[in-house]
């Protein structure tokens, strides 16, 4: 771990799901910036499916941010026709991960960097986990039959047509390997760190249970990582996908869902702010007695919207 020098004032923001490659949310990532020059920001994937736009869109904000830590989303992981790097799978990957050390981008490659302002110190955890249809569409157990009723309700995932696994033989199998080579850095923390835990994806089922088509969430995560939260002591959980903005808490743990979405969905939300306070805890805010807390957006896209 590197601690780094967190100047008087800053804050942790984070954003996801940016989506650039419409114009209109293009312009949304030309706005975002720091309140102070300390700010760090974490961006938790969809930038992008070309290779060139989050380059763009990293450079802009390392430009901007005193740190930035970014994850990839199942976005930045397909080979779209559209994109003249045809890379596939892992080696795709790796070169999205040598764009963000080029510009002092943290990945969830690097050293874990630690945040020492206001709420720390707490580890900041960037991870890559994936996911491997685990999350079941409802009266399934098996997921043969949960894909099939995601293809008969015609509510399917568009990374089956661009999300490559190469060189493994599955997106499961890829997954279980990044829930194996994560799984070794965080157990190697010292058993009294805090952190941050940054995935594209929910670590934990419970973001999903608002999903208007509950099919869909066997492309929103994994079991495997169920108990992260508790195990590897986060004081707080930042995730994007769902394109359902809100804040959550499980098991006393803050779970914060911080995407912008596409232009359909946040249009029916009006304005708001982009970046989400991560840290220090926002001021009003506090953790339930018990339970789940779903108050901080009740707004999310209509079904025909929602295609993530």
């Amino acid at each position: 771990m590197s601690e780094s020098s967190v100047a008087p004032g800053a804050r942790l923001l984070a954003v996801s799901d940016l989506h650039i490659g419409y114009r209109e949310n293009r312009e949304i990532t030309q706005t975002l910036q720091p309140e102070t020059d300390g700010d760090w920001l974490i961006v938790a994937g969809d930038v992008a499916e070309k290779v060139e736009d989050v380059e763009w869109t990293l450079r802009l904000l390392a430009g901007r941010f005193a740190k930035v830590i970014w994850v990839p989303g199942n976005h930045e992981l397909w080979t779209h026709p559209s994109d003249p790097v045809t890379l596939r799978g892992v080696a795709r990957y790796e070169r999205l991960v040598e764009v963000c050390r080029g510009l002092g981008v943290l990945t969830p490659e690097d050293e874990f960097a630690v945040w020492t302002g206001e709420g720390g110190p707490l580890t900041i955890a960037p991870m890559f986990l994936l996911y491997d249809y685990s999350f079941l569409a409802p009266g399934t157990t098996t997921k043969e039959a949960s894909l099939k009723r995601a293809y008969d309700t015609g509510v399917v995932c568009s990374d089956e047509r661009f999300l490559e696994p190469d060189p493994y033989p599955s997106r499961e199998a890829w997954c279980q390997a990044r829930i194996e080579y994560t799984r070794g850095r965080l157990e190697a923390l010292a058993p009294d760190v805090r952190t941050v835990l940054i995935n594209h994806w929910p670590v934990e089922r419970h973001p999903n249970d608002i999903l208007r088509y509950p099919q869909f969430a066997q492309w929103c995560g994994t079991t495997l990582s169920a108990d992260w939260h508790r195990r590897y002591r986060a004081d707080v959980v930042v995730y994007g996908h769902l394109h359902i903005p809100r804040r959550t808490w499980l098991d006393g743990v803050r779970f914060e869902e911080v995407s912008v979405g596409y232009p359909r969905e946040w249009r029916m939300w009006g304005h708001r702010t982009w970046l989400r306070q991560v840290l220090p805890l926002p001021e009003g805010v506090q953790a339930p007695e018990s339970g789940t807390d779903t108050s901080f957006h009740r707004l999310w896209p209509k079904p025909e919207d929602s295609q993530v």
